[in-house]
């Protein structure tokens, strides 16, 4: 006991010294930087290591002011850990001195001159201001930090709101408010997003998906555009330096250190706006690349258990970015749940969309595996069990598995043929009516109704890999030559359409684009599954036609938000569109798609110019989606003619009336018929009133 009488700890006290500084033997779990009774737990693993050291760094200092060697009773397994005494937690920076073999043909590239990343460092140093380099043009080490956990909740959890109710926002942090035109305090930060909430309430949507927030280097591979106006820096950060620190740059008190407390505010604003948070996780690779890349952390900690290798040692690249994370070794299994734990558990995010997810499901060679354990631990993890888990189902080594992810019953999918069939039909293509019909329809004809439902299918048209979907009726062509690539860059196969027409003239292919863009989103927002909005889509935001905008920190890439008043014709018909899926249950649920309603109708059925006569031939066709006591009409015509539409009978008592039409002109129901306009959709809705 103390002279204060308080108890304390026998293991608290320092048992050995280095340099004048007090260590004991640490504890092995958990991994990274843990504050404890009076210093610092440090825990890292190495199967592969001979020894290790920690080098303490005052912030800011380029040069160790200690290095300290595990001793080997502070070693257990493969498991090196100490507690170090008396650490100053926000003056103190950190890394790893890893020794070992150096035999690149079996993998292992230990190299005792370099100072490494603890691969759980739950904050890193060294890119503190967003684009910020040095004067003297050197790029500042990436360091370790120790945070303290210690934020104010007030109370907040996960919203748990039910997928089919979900509307999700795809944002950029920093391309959302980057712009002058932002009119935000802190352009480009995770305080700027917060000052955005009011307008995300306004629109109407129900979930942010960011993409990576965690610590990534945005002068990876950084250049000059090829006019040397700008830097070309990794803007999109797929990139991971860090998986467990949120990134400094993205901070407006990045520079202060606190840029977890900014993320962890911003998650429980949004919480407090019924708002969920969704991040974009990338483990399917890091910012180590190939054989010529830097050493940052894994590469130097335990090259061969955190990578795939080739049989003589070189990197398997299926993620088309230098390496590819071995994710279904035991131990790296582990860090990805550990990961996901502690962002669930510590950020209260609400779900994860997992970039080029099929890598997650191959095997230590590479080979896909039929039972992925990682996938399954995923979909079994009992912190993450009401966290939505999203797939990007497809890799860059060829593995396509839209409709076929491993799924029991918990992954959704970004459904890229939704995007692919729904593209082809907007712009008047045969032969893809029927699978736009499907698409509609929930994808059944991907998704088994019996086993995975419309749920499994996250709805997009666009993203922030490719076209905006103002560019995507506005070229036919991609426009990638500022990305200095000489255009070599970027899908070749988008399905766009600049909409020109013979004779038309500025203001007619205005609005012609302003109508096809209107008529992706009700497609998009009235379909069954779970729709995806690119940010700046709901005010025709545009990149110039560049589909590939990895690279462009600059006007290309953020939104501006003078076309919020340019086109507000499509933000206020995106806001009906979205209050229309809120209001009709029928538009999200299909739990019961299998029975009638109490009015013997289909809860969802496809219709051609005649009621209940379906024909897929042409470029036009109509779905009903009907409720026991609600009916939604959407008739879609992308002929370049006007079509008109017999519509189906409703029960006694109701009548049907226009809600939304994409044309200007479209007229109202009459007779039973509705006149649907070229290359445009109307959609009605039942009603009782002066029946």
């Amino acid at each position: 006991m103390s002279p204060t009488g308080q108890v304390v700890r026998v293991d608290s006290f320092p048992t050995h010294e280095h340099e004048g500084i007090k260590l004991r033997p640490g504890r092995v779990m958990p991994f990274g930087a843990t504050i404890v009774e009076g210093g610092v737990n440090f825990s890292i693993y190495s199967s592969h290591a001979t020894s290790c050291k920690l080098a303490l760094f005052h912030r800011g200092e380029p040069e160790p002011y200690a290095v300290i060697p595990f001793l080997d009773e502070f070693r257990i397994g493969h498991v090196f850990a100490m507690v170090v005494y008396g650490l100053d937690y926000e003056d103190t920076e950190y890394g790893y001195i890893m020794d070992g073999p150096n035999d690149f043909a079996q993998g292992h590239w230990f190299d005792p001159d370099k100072i490494l990343l603890d691969p759980y460092a739950q904050i890193i140093s060294g890119r503190d201001v967003w684009g910020e380099m040095p004067d003297d043009g050197a790029l500042r080490p990436l360091r370790s930090r120790i945070l303290q956990n210690d934020f104010d909740w007030q109370g907040d959890r996960p919203l748990q709101i039910p997928m089919e109710d979900l509307v999700i926002y795809e944002a950029h942090v920093r391309g959302l408010t980057a712009h002058p035109s932002s009119g935000v305090k802190h352009p480009g930060t995770f305080a700027a997003v917060r000052e955005k909430i009011p307008y995300l309430n306004d629109l109407g949507i129900n979930a942010v998906e960011l993409l990576p927030v965690y610590e990534f280097d945005e002068f990876e591979n950084w250049r000059m555009s090829p006019d040397g106006s700008t830097r070309l820096l990794n803007y999109w950060g797929y990139s991971t330096v860090g998986f467990f620190a949120p990134k400094a740059g993205l901070a407006a008190t990045g520079h202060l250190g606190m840029q977890a407390d900014e993320l962890k505010a911003l998650v429980r604003d949004l919480h407090r706006n019924g708002i969920e948070v969704i991040l974009d996780v990338v483990f399917n690779h890091t910012a180590e690349g190939n054989e010529n890349g830097p050493y940052i952390s894994f590469r130097g900690v335990d090259n061969k258990t955190y990578y795939l290798l080739t049989p003589d040692g070189w990197y398997y690249n299926f993620s088309g970015c230098g390496n590819t994370l071995n994710c279904n070794n035991p131990v790296v299994r582990n860090m990805i749940l550990d990961c996901l734990r502690y962002w669930a558990s510590e950020y209260h995010i609400d779900g994860f969309r997992f970039d080029l997810a099929s890598i997650l499901g191959r095997d230590q060679n590479g080979a896909p595996l039929e039972n992925p354990p990682l996938l399954e631990s995923l979909a079994f993890d009992p912190v993450l069990g009401k966290c939505k888990l999203i797939a990007e189902a497809w890799d860059a080594g060829g593995m396509y598995q839209v409709g076929t992810f491993p799924s029991w019953g918990r992954w959704t999918e970004w459904n890229g043929k939704y995007r692919d069939d729904v593209r082809r039909f907007l712009k008047g293509d045969s032969g893809v009516t029927w699978r736009a019909a499907q698409a509609m329809q929930g994808s059944p004809h991907v998704y088994d109704p019996q086993h995975r439902g419309h749920c499994a299918s996250v709805n997009f048209i666009t993203a922030h890999d490719g076209f905006t979907l103002m560019d995507l009726f506005s070229y036919n062509e991609k426009q990638n030559l500022a990305n200095g690539e000489g255009n070599r860059d970027g899908g070749n196969d988008n399905h766009s359409w600049d909409c020109q027409l013979p004779g038309a003239t500025v203001e007619q292919t205005r609005a012609l684009r302003h109508q096809m863009v209107k008529n992706a989103l009700s497609v998009l927002l009235l379909s069954h599954g779970v729709p995806m909005l690119l940010a700046g889509d709901e005010f025709g935001n545009s990149q110039g036609g560049n589909n590939n905008a990895y690279c462009q920190d600059n006007e290309i890439a953020w939104l501006d938000w003078q076309d919020l008043e340019r086109n507000g014709d499509i933000f206020e018909y995106t806001k009906r569109l979205i209050a229309l899926r809120r209001d009709h249950e029928c538009l999200r649920s299909s739990r019961d798609a299998g029975s009638p309603t109490k009015n013997g109708y289909p809860r969802v059925s496809i219709h051609g110019v005649r009621p209940w006569d379906a024909e897929y031939g042409g470029t036009t066709f109509a779905t009903l989606f009907c409720g026991d006591d609600d009916f939604v009409y959407i008739a879609l015509n992308m002929h370049w003619q006007d079509v008109d539409f017999q519509l189906p009978q409703l029960p006694p008592g109701f009548t049907w009336e226009k809600s939304l039409a994409s044309a200007v002109d479209a007229d109202h129901p009459s007779d039973g018929q509705l006149r649907v306009p070229a290359r445009s959709v109307i959609v009605l809705t039942s009603t009782t009133q002066g029946v």
